[in-house]
């Protein structure tokens, strides 16, 4: 190859993502196909392989070009699509180009049958004729996760004509027809790649045939003069460019009736399984079956396993190779929340299969990573501990299904004391809440927590452990005990313009010491410096709706009634289409005022999804009609093909930016967490009763009243007081020896503390019947170690 035939440019602009805001999520659910694909702006966007967290291309669009005329679909086109059949991935796209020349009609696959995507297209001739015009392949290789260092090139292979591309990991793709190329060419995004070249009119340029070590495209001209404008486009892919070939040639071969066939009899024979809950669904633009596939499609591979948080990066188009993982990562809250969706739509195989997922990537130290690959290895290194909580609750859901044997029992008991243990030692302070932001008493970690250690009691029960249960309640009880001083706001302003007492807070501070709690600041993340922080009594969030969904407290609980009002006051939104909520006042986490990328800072927008946690608490207040009419609002926020986003626009339409009043925003589309809540919340409609509350909750807290008189102290919770009659428990993570006194060290007692088996051990001091003012002064130390000098001091508060 001649110098002159390398294109000009390299290595190409800067690489960047596409848009998150997809209108199609497909894969074939086949055993023989590792491959993912993702649907927007009518052409086929990110493919994923071998991995569904492994992305290979940018995007694969088409062309259309005339003398003195260029168009592209994704751009100058209106798309419509649709699901051939509700909840069977096999799409159906009709572009229909804006100025009325031309249509593009294609049917999108994952080919059951061999690693590749099929897309079949017809090209129509609006106005002239079908010779007037030249259809092209446009295809932005980004493999494995990465633009830039990418190879692009033309070859053939056993007489076909391909186009290639591979990475620095000797991934590969191929991009065959079953119409004869008349043109291909290789270039440099930007400069020298076929959209710039037939935009400025030159045609492709053949000479180009390889394009090396940078963000490179692929360009192919089909010759459709003898196919009435058919053609079979076929995506294949690899570990090197001879297998990456041999798919694409054998999808092209076997064609799309069998590939279809296979397909719609795996999915159909999927979604057959499951409960009848479309009638709860209103269908006007999302659907049962549509949220089911969202859930199955977003899997590791043929419905078992891990599954991703959406196959999409947020705010693509402005994100780069530096912003590897997007939403194609596990989050384990997310993956729980996945699970439930499952065992709501009556499939417990699949909410197992993610169990055993989770116990095979859980920490050495019982922890699950905030974040990680599909492999287990963590992508972030946060700590929330309602992810630690979640897979607990997962196992105690099974259980109540049915779905957890004797030998299971067994099997998950380690899994469950290691997780129940991190807790214990941990909480219930959290690193981060479940917005990832912010450190402290989170109303909904909490209630995760509490639920769970209450499960995790059960589970200890069942395997005669009777110290730990017994811990693990008391535990619980405690903490459930003190939620309103850490959690519960009063004397606001907001209050006194409501009427009411107070109400939950979004999180309150905590610290190793005692704080000064709620009269503290929280810091915003996401807003630019002079808005970073908030004072934590002014700042609420939807998420204290989780003490009712996890049975802490009743909806009609004066408390409830009362944070209710100042969520709807600070965080509600009507808009025609029904109302949707903020995550909490003053948030960052969406595009700038103007439109804008969020990059880092921005405003928050609507959450969809809260719309369906708020349905579910109004189920549990009996309001059934109420929850009816959430039901319709969170429907009817999806976007094209009824893929439910993370956000939704809440200001005027910005045609620009593809913003539309109520319409999905920038964020990820679809959000698998939220197609999860739609599915429970049909379930719970059904039922009449919230699907999945833990019962052990509602039956202690709702029912028994249980309270607590013990207050816990550890060296990262250092109280500095309890109240008259409460027991001071002190709590260490080694056997250790206590020594107190109550008058200043003239008298005093020593013990040792217990170990109730799950790696934390404790001690009651005799506090309970102390008055007020009195000193509570001990010295710890290990075993046989001399007593220290220096003193713990907590007093009984007056």
């Amino acid at each position: 190859m001649s110098p002159g035939d390398v294109p000009p440019g390299a290595p190409g602009l800067q690489p960047r993502w596409t848009s998150a805001a997809k209108s199609g999520i497909g894969t074939a659910g086949s055993p023989a196909s590792r491959v993912w694909f993702a649907l927007s702006h009518g052409i086929l966007n990110e493919v994923y392989y071998p991995r569904i967290d492994r992305a290979c291309t940018r995007d694969c669009g088409f062309l259309v070009t005339a003398p003195d005329y260029f168009s592209e679909e994704k751009r100058d086109a209106v798309s419509d699509i649709r699901m051939e059949q509700d909840g069977v991935p096999v799409f159906k796209l009709v572009n229909t180009a804006s100025d009325g020349r031309y249509r593009i009609s294609k049917t999108i696959l994952a080919d059951p049958f061999h690693e590749s995507v099929l897309q079949d297209i017809h090209f129509e001739a609006l106005i002239g004729e079908l010779a007037d015009y030249k259809l092209h392949v446009l295809l932005a290789p980004h493999i494995f996760n990465q633009g830039a260092h990418n190879n692009a090139w033309v070859d053939d292979y056993k007489g076909y004509g391909l186009l290639f591309a591979s990475g620095t990991n000797n991934v590969s793709l191929a991009l065959a027809a079953s119409v004869p190329w008349s043109a291909r060419s290789t270039g440099f995004v930007g400069t020298s790649d076929g959209w710039q070249t037939l935009h400025r009119g030159q045609g492709l340029v053949t000479d180009w045939q390889r394009a090396s070590d940078g963000n490179v495209a692929l360009t192919g001209t089909l010759d459709l003069s003898d196919s009435d404008g058919h053609a079979l486009v076929t995506l294949g892919f690899g570990l090197g460019p001879e297998e990456a070939a041999l798919n694409a040639i054998a999808s092209l071969q076997q064609g799309i009736e069998a590939a279809r066939s296979r397909s719609r009899e795996i999915w159909q024979g999927w979604q057959g399984s499951l409960q009848a809950l479309d009638s709860q669904s209103l269908g006007k633009t999302t659907s049962y079956r549509t949220s089911t596939a969202m859930l199955a499609a977003h899997r590791t591979g043929a419905f078992t396993g891990g599954a991703i948080a959406s196959l999409s990066t947020p705010w693509g188009f402005n994100m780069g190779d530096n912003n590897l993982g997007g939403y194609h990562l596990v989050w384990p809250r997310d993956l729980v929340e996945t699970a439930g969706g499952f065992l709501a739509a009556g499939s417990p195989a699949d909410a197992r299969g993610i169990l055993d997922y989770l116990a095979a990537i859980q920490e050495e130290d019982g922890h699950w990573s905030q974040n990680n690959w599909i492999d287990g290895h963590p992508y972030w290194d946060g700590i929330q501990m309602d992810e630690t909580a979640f897979p607990i609750l997962l196992y105690d859901m099974l259980k109540r299904e049915g779905s957890i044997s004797e030998a299971d029992r067994t099997r998950f008991q380690p899994m469950l004391e290691k997780a129940a243990s991190f807790v214990l030692r941990n909480g219930p302070v959290t690193d981060e809440d479940r917005w990832e932001e912010d450190a402290g008493y989170s109303p909904f970690t909490l209630a995760v927590e509490i639920a769970a250690l209450l499960a995790a009691a059960d589970a200890m029960d069942a395997a005669h452990k009777p110290a730990a249960a017994a811990f693990l309640r008391e535990t619980a009880d405690g903490w459930h005990s003190e939620i309103d001083d850490w959690t519960f706001a009063t004397g606001t302003d907001l209050a006194a313009k409501l009427g009411i007492e107070g109400y939950y807070v979004r999180i309150g501070p905590g610290d190793v010491e005692d704080s000064a709690g709620l009269s503290e600041n929280v810091p915003i993340k996401n807003r630019s410096a002079q808005e970073a922080v908030l004072s934590a009594k002014m700042l609420l969030s939807p998420d204290a709706l989780a003490l009712v969904r996890f049975g802490l407290r009743e909806a009609n609980d004066p408390r409830m009634v009362a944070t209710v009002k100042a969520i709807d006051d600070l965080l509600k939104l009507d808009l025609p289409n029904g109302p949707y909520w903020y995550r909490y006042n003053n948030d960052g986490y969406g595009e700038h005022e103007d439109g804008s990328a969020f990059d880092g800072t921005g405003v928050g927008r609507l959450w969809p999804l809260l719309t369906g946690e708020r349905a579910h608490y109004e189920i549990a207040a009996g309001r059934q009609e109420e929850a009816r009419r959430l039901l319709k609002a969170l429907e009817l926020s999806a976007g094209p093909g009824g893929m439910l986003p993370e956000q939704i626009w809440d200001s005027p339409d910005q045609p620009e930016d593809e913003l539309f009043f109520g319409k999905p925003s920038g964020s990820a589309m679809p959000l698998v967490w939220a197609h999860g809540e739609h599915i429970k919340l049909l379930r719970s409609l059904r039922d009449g009763k919230v699907f999945d509350t833990p019962p052990q909750t509602v039956e202690r807290y709702c029912r028994q009243k249980v309270t607590s008189n013990k207050r816990f102290w550890r060296l990262n919770h250092q109280r500095k007081t309890i109240a008259p009659g409460e027991v001071l428990r002190v709590e260490f993570m080694d056997l250790s020896s206590v020594r107190w006194s109550f008058d200043k060290w003239a008298s005093h007692d020593e013990n040792h503390t217990s170990d109730p088996g799950l790696a934390l051990h404790y001690l009651d001091l005799p506090t309970a019947n102390l008055h007020a003012g009195a000193e509570i002064h001990f010295r710890v130390t290990e075993i046989g170690e001399p007593w220290p000098d220096t003193d713990f001091v907590v007093t009984v508060r007056g």
